[in-house]
């Protein structure tokens, strides 16, 4: 396979990754991305292939583990019950156990609060130019994820400093500040998940950790700690990318001037400029994929934000097209790891988006957005935006 640098954090690759997927797609459906070290599969077909075959995973081979510095160990142990960390059998109890709780009728039932959540922040946005993420993007998954689980709504602006904190440890950019940051986060995220789990157990309600206490699959319960990664997992995963998503679909739809929502168009959103641009699976056994050799303990990165834009399954893939139908976008994963929060992202886009353009059609962004540098996640530092004349 053709080996290419790209620099992730390179700013004209953080602001456009798109070009440099192009090329290497034009080399295969694999290449080696020597900044990683690592093959990472580029074509749809590649990535589509990797996400769902059973001789790769998630959960790293045990003679591979390394060693976990002592000042870290309080992130890994979190990361250690995390499903979507693991393999069977253990990841098929936790998403068990999990799925029990996180129903279809839960979700389609956050509809009514979702709605009126979104009129109150709009009533809210200011006369003068704001940051559309602070104002909107962010409190709407954050503040849902917050009711679904049954923690405090005044404690969001600690959940999303929390979260945003532990998933910097994913970037391309990790320092040991961002380490340091995300140990002191993980230290609190958990202090609150024990002390919050606690109350729940003795004063239990209808909400989700209410819901993850009672389960039981073969007369096996969540333990402890995996009660606790399961909460920090679902409130990390169930809003950074909608944040995301949110941020990136506003621009794309004010940019192109589609000022309507629907299913199709929530799908290419997704599609056209993804959350998170890179998942990364392990080889368990020595296996050939489009002739390409893989061994056990290699590592392959699935390129998300590439598959997304492969021209052998979506024609004309660079523009947006919010009528556009055909195969199913790799955004959400794929495989036993397929994100089992997708039917709430999918809610909150659709309803989040469907009101803002409804209630602000004279909406207009006036800075240039800008794109963070997050990557392997893919998502605008501010939109500034601004409403009426």
């Amino acid at each position: 396979m053709q080996h290419f640098d790209q620099s992730p954090t390179d700013p004209s690759f953080v602001q456009n990754p798109y070009p440099f997927y192009d090329r290497a797609r034009d080399a295969g459906d694999f290449f080696w991305w020597t900044d990683y070290n690592m093959a990472c599969a580029v074509s749809h077909k590649a990535v589509h292939a990797v996400l769902r075959d059973k001789r790769m995973g998630r959960e790293c081979p045990a003679e591979l583990a390394p060693a976990i510095p002592p000042a870290l160990q309080p992130f890994y142990n979190v990361e250690a019950h995390s499903m979507l960390e693991l393999e069977p059998p253990t990841h098929t109890r936790l998403r068990g156990l999990v799925l029990r709780a996180f129903t279809s009728r839960t979700i389609a039932g956050m509809a009514p609060d979702l709605t009126q959540l979104c009129h109150d922040l709009i009533d809210a946005f200011p006369s003068e130019p704001f940051d559309l993420l602070t104002a909107y993007a962010q409190p709407v998954p954050v503040v849902i994820i917050s009711r679904l689980l049954g923690v405090p709504e005044d404690r969001a602006d600690d959940l999303l400093r929390w979260s945003n904190a532990m998933v910097a440890m994913y970037q391309a950019r990790r320092t040991a500040q961002i380490e340091a940051d995300a140990i002191a986060a993980t230290n609190d995220f958990t202090a609150f998940m024990r002390g919050y789990i606690s109350k729940r157990r003795k004063t239990p309600t209808d909400d989700l950790i209410s819901t993850l206490i009672a389960a039981e699959q073969d007369g096996a319960k969540l333990s402890e700690d995996e009660l606790i990664t399961t909460c920090i997992l679902l409130l990390n995963a169930g809003h950074e990318a909608t944040v995301h998503t949110l941020g990136n679909g506003t621009k794309t739809l004010l940019e192109q001037g589609c000022d309507e929502i629907s299913d199709a168009s929530v799908e290419e959103i997704i599609r056209y400029d993804p959350p998170l641009h890179m998942f990364t699976r392990w080889v368990y056994e020595d296996v050939t994929i489009d002739g390409h050799h893989f061994k056990r303990g290699d590592q392959i990165g699935c390129l998300l934000g590439a598959a997304n834009r492969d021209p052998n399954v979506y024609p004309d893939p660079n523009r947006f097209d919010p009528t556009r139908k055909g195969a199913q976008n790799t955004s959400f994963g794929g495989g036993i790891h397929f994100c089992v929060g997708a039917p709430l992202a999918r809610l909150e886009i659709k309803i989040a988006l469907d009101i803002l353009l409804k209630r602000c059609p004279d909406l207009r962004i006036t800075h240039p957005p800008q794109y963070g540098d997050v990557y392997h996640f893919h998502g605008l530092e501010k939109l500034m935006v601004k409403t009426g004349p």
